[in-house]
């Protein structure tokens, strides 16, 4: 596994349409779309509140990297939620996996001054922290030890 820039996730309001624009762009099988119940506890918290959530999602796996569509839905916060309430559609973040660095990474984001602690997940053999930079950066970080 290489470590880098591995995603780019959007934030829309209908993934069913969506999945279906991209994989005519892109001249691919359109995606599957799937509930992803994030489960509010230590597997799942957002603004360091345990959170429980659903999101709609659909990969397509470019070369070397995924386009993630995400819609949620349901009631619970989450920072898609927050993110499509204050833009509509647009890129919620780029995923970089860095391996073993992971944490020195987000403990150096965090003396930067970035919230490191909008989004933790945790899930079977792996984990994905949302880092709040939108501010500065233009758009926000997902910052994993593996895909």
């Amino acid at each position: 596994e290489k470590n880098g820039f591995i995603q780019i996730n959007i934030v829309v309001r209908d993934i069913e349409k969506a999945a279906e624009k991209w994989a005519e762009l892109l001249g691919v099988e359109k995606p599957e779309v799937f509930i992803n119940h994030l489960e509010g506890g230590d597997n799942y918290q957002y603004r360091g509140k345990p959170i429980t959530c659903d999101l709609k999602c659909a990969n397509i796996a470019m070369n070397g990297f995924v386009i993630e569509l995400h819609e949620p839905c349901g009631d619970g916060e989450s920072s898609f939620h927050e993110f499509l309430k204050k833009h509509g559609n647009g890129v919620h973040h780029l995923g970089f996996q860095v391996g073993n660095l992971r944490d020195t990474i987000i403990q150096e984001l965090e003396e930067d001054g970035y919230d490191v602690n909008r989004t933790l997940g945790i899930y079977p053999g792996g984990s994905w922290t949302i880092v709040d930079s939108e501010d500065d950066l233009g758009v926000n970080l997902n910052i994993k030890p593996h895909a």
